[in-house]
């Protein structure tokens, strides 16, 4: 691993700590507000939606501009966004302080881009998918600590120790060096890449498989408080399960052919979303919630294949168009999820199964894996560090 990609591994493991300390929780905290579940679903999506029109941009100056300076405003406005949801008095406020931190997710396509860069002689998959993993890691550790300081302090104090979490990871990324980008893109090459049939079919596939993935996620932890009677602090030992299991299977499913890592990636969230419907205790529970990591796995192998389907210097760019296309899944299956749950709380998980093995059929049939030829163990290392940095 090379110095840059450790220290933003460090910095993603920070993060991935203070992130889990609430992000489990935020259903939870919204019904504590004042919302119902019908509104809970409605909001995620609407804070899902700010990440809509960032991704698309960010991309295309990251191409331009390199990553490194995209990746600090990203993590100074995630530090802030934490501080407003704990400041906020009520629901307006901390739904404002919720749509900056979703807003943060511009982030993601810079953040590929200079992964994909730094990531030394390692496969462009396997570094996606180790750094993904040393975030998850985090989650580990802040999911029960989470749940911890909820049931003692209150949900709310949990968002001040969270934006203390983020000031320490703010301070490791700005430790980064710069990145020459790859290129200028050429003028038009948004629209070009847009028009390229075979991009656009594979996006569509990703987009419709990520929403068949995550529709039954959004309110388990109301379900299961709910329907089950899970306390909190259980829910958080869950949330330490899930992100182990984002930890294992990126590293297992991230070294395998992408094809198959994406397809078996499906399998493991279709056992998750059975085990949460149909089980019965902690054990069921807590199995779900590890293979529900699968869904972290599937995201970021999708997005180790673009980079053999573009030119360099539409990366970023395209890393972009991938993430917009994730981010409109984080907009329309909460609130889906949410009318599901209001007509019957475990209506979200069979509608899920029967989605997944659609998605399943789409992917077996297009063979998404021919989409990443030359993504194999490898593969020539990119451009070195420009020699003009700020370290």
């Amino acid at each position: 691993m090379t110095r840059d990609l450790r220290l933003v591994s460090g910095s993603l493991f920070a993060w991935g700590v203070g992130e889990a300390l609430f992000f489990y929780f935020i259903p939870l905290y919204l019904a504590e507000l004042g919302a119902d579940p019908v509104q809970i679903g409605g909001i995620l999506g609407l804070v899902g939606a700010v990440m809509l029109i960032t991704h698309i941009p960010a991309g295309a100056l990251a191409d331009r501009l390199g990553s490194r300076r995209l990746m600090i405003a990203g993590w100074a406005t995630g530090l802030a966004a934490a501080i407003l949801m704990f400041l906020a008095p009520s629901l307006p406020f901390f739904v404002a302080g919720l749509m900056l931190y979703n807003f943060t997710g511009f982030v993601m396509a810079p953040l590929n881009s200079y992964i994909t860069s730094a990531r030394g002689r390692w496969s462009v998959a396997r570094a996606l998918t180790t750094t993904s993993a040393l975030f998850n890691l985090g989650g580990v550790v802040g999911a029960p600590l989470g749940g911890l300081l909820g049931d003692r302090l209150g949900l709310r104090q949990v968002y001040g120790i969270t934006a203390l979490i983020f000031l320490l990871s703010t301070l490791m990324i700005t430790r980064v060096r710069h990145y020459a980008g790859n290129g200028v893109p050429e003028r038009g090459s948004a629209r070009a890449l847009l028009r390229t049939p075979r991009f656009l079919g594979f996006v569509g596939v990703i987009f419709f498989t990520l929403f068949a993935l995550y529709v039954n996620w959004p309110l388990t932890p109301n379900y299961l408080e709910q329907v089950h009677g899970v306390p909190l602090g259980m829910i958080g030992v869950f949330g330490s399960l899930n992100s182990l299991g984002m930890v294992v299977l990126n590293l297992t499913l991230g070294r395998l052919a992408p094809r198959i890592g994406f397809v078996l990636a499906q399998v493991l969230v279709a056992g998750s979303a059975l085990l949460l419907w149909r089980g019965t205790g902690a054990l069921w529970f807590g199995m779900g919630y590890f293979l529900a990591g699968g869904y972290r796995a599937a995201r970021n192998i999708a997005v180790s294949m673009v980079e053999g389907m573009v030119e360099p210097n539409r990366l970023g760019l395209a890393y972009g168009v991938l993430e917009t296309a994730s981010s409109l899944v984080m907009v329309l299956a909460p609130p889906a999820a949410g009318l599901l749950f209001r007509a019957d709380p475990p209506l979200p998980y069979p509608v899920s199964l029967v989605l997944i093995g659609l998605a399943l059929l789409f992917t077996l049939r297009l063979q998404l894996g021919r989409a990443a030829t030359g993504q194999r163990a490898g593969t020539p290392p990119p451009s070195q560090p420009d020699p003009e940095v700020l370290s």
